[in-house]
């Protein structure tokens, strides 16, 4: 499982070049509405020791330390990325900390973009879209057409639905990133590349029409066993459709 400071890195990332990470979450702890099969942080079960939240301050002086040391360094930060162990807007103060995010950043390193990545569950949620809609890439998760199938993969937490999803992501009219993980897994039934799951997702990008898609793999150990990752060839092939009517899609495989 994955425990990282508030404020990590930097890393470098296949999708998003040298970030430095936020982790609005507990530093030791995990909390999450989803509790994802592929997760690279572990089961939520297993990240229940610790519930404690960073404050906007905290977030704020980690993140101007960090920068500000990076700065004098000379090392050039591509993004600045909410990740971290579950999903960022679960944190109540999450709206406040974007505004001093895109503030710092504008101080201290004013070429680098900000990154969300999130589960969209919350964008329904008025200031959790007005935050998101501010920053360079709301980068938003959709790995499932339907409710049924992304129990499977997702298990989310009671009252996720798909549909109230895709209507709140209408939102950004197109302005955001939509990332989806894709892979197999006998004991859960769940097969990205089969006609239930790829043609009802395919169906949600061009009801979306979001500016860029993510597709990837898994690439580090899963808390679920057996699951199969697919290659850059298979999901370039399984997304042709799409890339041949003129959507921007990036795919990448599991790196070694």
């Amino acid at each position: 499982m994955i425990r990282e400071e508030t404020v990590f890195g930097p890393i470098f990332s296949r999708r998003l070049g040298t970030s430095l990470g936020i982790n609005l979450l507990p530093q030791k702890g995990k909390i999450c509405n989803f509790d994802c099969i592929y997760c690279e942080c572990g089961w939520n079960r297993d990240g229940r020791g610790d519930t404690v939240l960073p404050t906007a301050d905290k977030v704020r002086a980690d993140l101007e330390a960090m920068l500000q040391k990076l700065s004098h360094q000379g090392t050039k930060v591509d993004s600045i990325t909410f990740s971290g162990d579950g999903e960022p807007t679960l944190n109540p103060a999450f709206p406040a900390i974007i505004d001093d995010t895109l503030a710092l950043r504008a101080q201290y390193a004013p070429t680098a973009k900000v990154s969300v990545l999130s589960n969209a569950t919350r964008v329904h949620i008025p200031a959790v879209f007005n935050a998101l809609v501010k920053v360079d890439n709301p980068i938003m998760k959709i790995d499932a057409p339907t409710n049924e199938l992304a129990a499977r993969i997702n298990q989310p937490a009671p009252g996720y639905d798909v549909r109230r999803v895709v209507d709140a992501l209408k939102q950004f009219e197109g302005n955001f990133v939509l990332q989806t993980c894709m892979l197999r897994s006998n004991e859960y039934h769940f097969d990205s590349s089969s006609p239930e799951v790829l043609e009802g997702w395919m169906n949600i990008v061009r009801e979306l029409k979001p500016r860029q898609i993510m597709v990837y793999t898994i690439d580090r150990p899963t808390p679920a066993h057996g699951l199969e990752l697919f290659s850059p060839e298979e999901m370039t092939k399984l997304v042709m459709p799409l890339i041949e009517e003129g959507f921007n899609i990036q795919v990448k495989g599991a790196v070694a």
